[in-house]
Order: structure tokens, then C-alpha cells, then sequence
């Protein structure tokens, strides 16, 4: 992916979220949740009920990433940072280099230099509590997360998507994504038109309950980790 389709920038912009269609083969969705019991290819292992961030685990990929991985990475940056730094200028915001390269030795300067990119597990059971991705001062503000497992090996697992408006009532989007499928939203927040200039609404995600099978996925964050 070079560029976005205007349809899924109109809906970044509109929504807080985008799909952005089959990023992932099935036979590279099985590559990469190989990985997963590959401990040599991760930096640390969270299991959520330790944390109270719900039910389930996620790893984060060491250096050097597996190549699929830093692809994306690197393609995805570039498709999105238009969308980024239009945000930022909406809201006055210092905007963001063109290249991930750029960004991450932005990161590195301020002392984050872990890896983000993850892995996450679901099995019968597990959920993900409603929460937002940062790891330090420096953030992208959009991420992506790409299905890797076929949705007829569970039920359950949708993503959610929260957006908090200021004095008015929380709204939530669903989405069930196809195996290989990517969905780009927003970090923290993003910028609204109000009828006194823009204003920032907050945005969190987490996963619905998995109530049969297992579920993996690939979250590409952008942002390193101090």
C-alpha cells in the first residue's frame, strides 16, 4: 500500500477508522502466527489478566522485525502520515516526517526505542479491555491492526472502538474483520469541527469476548516504546 484510497482517508477523517482492505495473504496470516510460539522473536509477553487490561496475551517482536512486519510498517507510515499530519494541523500540532525512518529516530531522540509492533491472542474467554496504545511522549496518532486468523475458527473477538465527545454520550463501532484484512484507527483522539473551530475527541479500542476458538492478530504501532 502506497497511498490511501480517498474513501478510507474520507473515513479516518470522518470516523476515527478505515478499513483498509487484504494486506495479508492466508499463507503469510499463518507465517505470522507461527511466530507466536517463537519466543526467540520477542522482546517481552503480556498476559492481560496480570494487569487488569482483561483476558488473553500479546508479544511484542524484538529487532530486527520479521520482514512482513517492518514492510508494513514502513509502507503503512507512508500511506497514513497525509492523514497525520492533517490532524495536526487542525489542532496546531507539530507535524510528522515523511518517512518512518525519519520518525523513529524522532522516537529514539526522546528515549523510546522499543520495538512496538505485536502480536495478540484470544482463545475462549478472552477479551481486551478499552484502552489507547501510548508508550511515551512521542506518539503516532493512527495504528493499524490486521486479522491473521480465518473468522470461522471463532466466534466472538469483534473490535471496538470507542470515541468519548465532550458532554455528549459515548459512541461505539464494531467491526469483524476478514482473515488478512486491515483496519486503521485513530491512537488517542482526532480532530472534530465544532461550531467554535476544531476540537479533539477521544478514542479507545479493545476486543469483545471471544466465545468459541482462537483469535491472532497483528497490531502495526508506529510509535516505539521508552
Amino acid at each position: 500500500m502506497t497511498e490511501l484510497l480517498p474513501a478510507a482517508r474520507d473515513s479516518l477523517t470522518r470516523d476515527g477508522a478505515a478499513r483498509l482492505g487484504r494486506l495479508l495473504s492466508s499463507d503469510e496470516c499463518a507465517a505470522l502466527r507461527a511466530l507466536y510460539d517463537q519466543p526467540d522473536r520477542f522482546r517481552s509477553r503480556v498476559v492481560m489478566a496480570r494487569h487488569g487490561f482483561g483476558q488473553g496475551e500479546y508479544q511484542y517482536f524484538a529487532n530486527p522485525l520479521p520482514e512482513i512486519v517492518a514492510r508494513l510498517r514502513e509502507t503503512l507510515y507512508a500511506a497514513l502520515v497525509s492523514v497525520a499530519n492533517d490532524w495536526a494541523a487542525r489542532v496546531g500540532e507539530a507535524t510528522y516526517p515523511p518517512t518512518l525512518i525519519e520518525f523513529t529516530a524522532r522516537c529514539h531522540a526522546a528515549g523510546q526505542t522499543r520495538p512496538t509492533p505485536l502480536l495478540l491472542r484470544y482463545r475462549t474467554g478472552d477479551y481486551n479491555c478499552l484502552h489507547q496504545d501510548l508508550y511515551g511522549a512521542i506518539s503516532f496518532p493512527i495504528q493499524v491492526v490486521i486479522a491473521l486468523s480465518d473468522p470461522a475458527d471463532y466466534d466472538g473477538g469483534a473490535f471496538v472502538l470507542v470515541e468519548q465527545r465532550p458532554r455528549r454520550q459515548s459512541r461505539a463501532e464494531v467491526f469483524s474483520l476478514a482473515q488478512g484484512e486491515a483496519l486503521a484507527f485513530a491512537v488517542r483522539d482526532r480532530p472534530v469541527q465544532g461550531t467554535r473551530g476544531p476540537y479533539r475527541v477521544q478514542m479507545k479500542h479493545g476486543v469483545a469476548t471471544v466465545t468459541r476458538g482462537e483469535r491472532l492478530t497483528l497490531g502495526i504501532i508506529f510509535h516505539d516504546a521508552l
